[in-house]
């Protein structure tokens, strides 16, 4: 069986890191698939979707990461070609990926104790970002 639902988040970019987990967990209710795989998906080149332990230390340190390794002030060609600013969130967002994935156990998602599942918009801007959560299972 295949469950599959969406739902949206409003974002402010440049780094923005949204917990979705309650969002996930909600849609799992309501799949009434027990035992499976879930997918949380971001379409878009500049986000990502992963886990971390969402506390205030945890979230300004993965943002100071990404900022050392692909700082937003430098040049790329991706900004020559488009002029829109952004090829550092592409590099961002390539670099974690834009999805994530669990199993699903007994109807409760294989998790740890302080693993949750983040967005991270990268853009240099706003956006409304659509979240696909798919469930494969019985």
């Amino acid at each position: 069986m295949v469950f599959s639902s969406k739902f949206s988040v409003k974002t402010k970019g440049f780094n923005d890191i949204i917990n979705i987990t309650e969002n996930v967990l909600d849609i799992l209710k309501t799949s009434f698939i027990s035992n499976g795989n879930v997918l949380v998906f971001c379409p878009g080149s500049t986000c990502g979707i992963t886990t971390t332990e969402f506390e205030p230390g945890a979230v300004q340190d993965l943002r100071t990461f990404f900022e050392k390794l692909i700082p937003a002030d430098d040049e790329y060609k991706h900004n020559l070609t488009w002029g829109d600013g952004n090829g550092f969130s592409h590099l961002r967002a390539a670099l974690m990926k834009s999805f994530f994935s669990f199993p699903l156990i007994d109807g409760k998602p294989v998790l740890g104790t302080w693993q949750q599942i983040i967005l991270v918009d990268f853009d240099n801007r706003s956006r409304s970002r659509n979240i696909v959560v798919q469930i494969v299972g019985e």
